[in-house]
């Protein structure tokens, strides 16, 4: 049973709080009189408003990326932001256009390594990708926002309606000011300001995984 626990533990902390938040629902009193209800606007989704990189190339994002900042409201974050471990994404291309990209999620629980294997579905929108869940609702909508290959990438994740954005470094050092001050611009327009960008380290990766602490997630978790 621990060890189930543990699991789950680890698909919230690499996925980094994309599971939404439960709504409370309540009854309405009931009024002497009928009065129209005001039209409510349409509900925009914060991704839906987030175009992806121009003519990003997908196989020019495979390889090893540094988890550098999360942006996000989330309680996970907002409860252990100062504790949260090394973490390395590794992507591996697929060798034929239409099909998957392969994730691999390295980072530590309890000062023990762990690896989250996923798999991300390419849509016909270049940037564009879905994690799928085991239904639809539960689906992660995926848009790399921005990425010179080299040396940086955005990545923007919202399931249930609940944003959570990534920044991501290709090697261990410390990204530019120029491209930290970005990010923070880039969250605080999605309404994630200062008070909800968490660093991570740049040390102490995880350099190895053992089998027993591998989590496969193709297709689904």
């Amino acid at each position: 049973m621990t060890g189930v626990w543990q699991c789950v533990t680890m698909l919230m902390v690499v996925c980094v709080c994309l599971w939404g938040s439960a709504e409370a629902i309540g009854g309405a009193k009931s009024r002497p009189r009928p009065q129209r209800r005001p039209i409510k606007k349409p509900k925009v989704n914060p991704i839906d408003d987030t175009p992806p990189a121009q003519n990003i190339d997908i196989q020019q994002m495979g390889g090893l990326w540094y988890l550098v900042n999360a942006a996000s409201k989330c309680n996970f974050l907002m409860k252990n932001g100062l504790k949260v471990e090394a973490t390395v994404m590794t992507l591996t291309p697929p060798s034929s256009p239409d099909t998957t990209l392969s994730v691999s999620t390295t980072t530590r629980l309890n000062h023990q390594c762990w690896e989250i294997l996923q798999a991300y579905t390419i849509t016909p929108t270049p940037g564009r990708l879905v994690l799928n869940g085991s239904r639809p609702l539960l689906n992660t909508d995926i848009v790399i926002g921005e990425s010179d290959y080299s040396s940086y990438a955005v990545f923007y994740y919202q399931k249930q309606g609940q944003l959570t954005m990534k920044l991501y470094g290709r090697s261990k050092d410390t990204l530019s000011e120029a491209i930290l001050d970005k990010f923070e611009d880039l969250a605080e327009k999605k309404g994630l300001g200062l008070a909800y960008v968490f660093a991570f380290p740049n040390y102490s990766h995880c350099e190895s995984v053992d089998k027993d602490h591998v989590i496969n997630c193709v297709p689904t978790c």
